[in-house]
């Protein structure tokens, strides 16, 4: 396929600076399997899903991995996007031409990293010089939330994102990137569903900043997706199995968990316990084994992660769906409104 099938046109008003207040008064287009679109609220969830079905979520917590800096008298800026264990990460470094390995970059007084690699496109592998547990100390100190490029904030970040950019439930320190669609979920909304008899589990995938790196093949096969590191635990795992048993439904909150699941799942279908990296790049022609409806956020045009929802519900489906969104103008992107996708069998896609 090509980047070009992906594209489409969004008016730059409709891309959400802020999130909804509260969480779950965001707006929910429901996409079903066919038939007409739904435009309801993230809060009508309760009514939606069924007693038996399983939320999976992606439990991960977000760092402040954006730093400011200096070498000598020049400003560098530096994204945070892969762990590399003993207080090494990979990063984005802005303006990377500055950069040479060996040199020392510091954030404050009592913080800087060398860098101990530079790569292509602007990464660099960056030496921190303590343990992950001091490092992730400092951050919080000097860092600031990584917000996508697209909102825009003033030069230091708004205190505001340190908590708006950040599920309810997150657990596990690691991600650059929230899972967006976790954002919409309350403590309330929570309860709602537990009446309702739906059930959630946990999963943990530390998004990494280069799920908003821009494709830039025109030949969409020849894109590589950045690694990130995920977990099923055991608990988890046999969720999802009783879950299916039941024949209850599974409902990926965010791509970032339903990516997960299909990195974890064997050619059955079946989800056991897993942890590792996964480059798992989905696009149209995918065969899904494990989730039956998908929350998620609306996504940037040309992007991998409009090129995942239309695998999963069909391109010509997620156009459609798109733009009667935008017609009806529903908020865009990361802090943006969600929607509700029935998994479309392979079959039907291609027909």
């Amino acid at each position: 396929m090509r980047l070009s099938d992906f594209d489409f046109d969004l008016p730059r008003d409709l891309i959400a600076e802020h999130p909804a207040r509260p969480r779950d008064a965001a707006r929910l287009l429901v996409v079903p399997g066919a038939g007409s679109f739904e435009d309801r609220g993230v809060r009508d969830l309760p009514a939606l899903l069924s007693a038996g079905d399983l939320l999976v979520l992606n439990d991960t917590r977000v760092i402040p991995a954006r730093l400011r800096g200096k070498r000598g008298d020049a400003a560098i800026e530096v994204t945070l996007h892969k762990a590399e264990g003993a207080g090494r990460w990979r990063a984005f470094a802005r303006p990377a031409k500055r950069l040479k390995a060996g040199q020392r970059i510091a954030f404050a007084p009592e913080f800087s990293a060398i860098v101990a690699e530079k790569n292509e496109a602007g990464e660099v592998l960056l030496d921190f010089g303590v343990g992950d547990a001091a490092l992730l100390a400092l951050l919080e100190r000097h860092g600031e939330m990584p917000l996508p490029p697209y909102i825009k904030r003033p030069k230091h970040g708004n205190a505001d994102d340190r908590a708006d950019y950040q599920t309810v439930y997150a657990a596990r320190e690691g991600a650059v990137a929230a899972p967006t669609a976790g954002l919409h979920f309350t403590p309330g909304l929570f309860a709602q569903l537990e009446a309702r008899g739906v059930k959630r589990t946990f999963v943990t995938l530390h998004v990494g900043a280069g799920t908003f790196l821009p494709v830039k093949t025109e030949d969409v096969a020849k894109h590589v997706m950045h690694a990130e590191w995920g977990e099923v635990s055991a608990a988890s795992a046999a969720a999802i199995a009783e879950t299916r048993a039941r024949g209850g439904r599974i409902v990926a909150v965010g791509t970032t968990s339903l990516r997960l699941l299909e990195s974890a799942a064997g050619d059955d279908g079946a989800v056991g316990a897993w942890s590792g990296e996964t480059r798992l790049f989905i696009t149209p022609g995918y065969r899904f084994r494990t989730a039956d409806m998908l929350l998620t956020n609306f996504h940037l045009p040309r992007s991998t992660l409009f090129m995942l929802v239309a695998a999963f519900a069909g391109l010509g489906r997620m156009k459609a769906a798109y733009a009667h969104a935008i017609a009806r103008r529903y908020r865009f992107f990361s802090y943006g409104d969600a929607c509700l996708l029935e998994r479309v069998p392979l079959a039907a896609i291609g027909a």
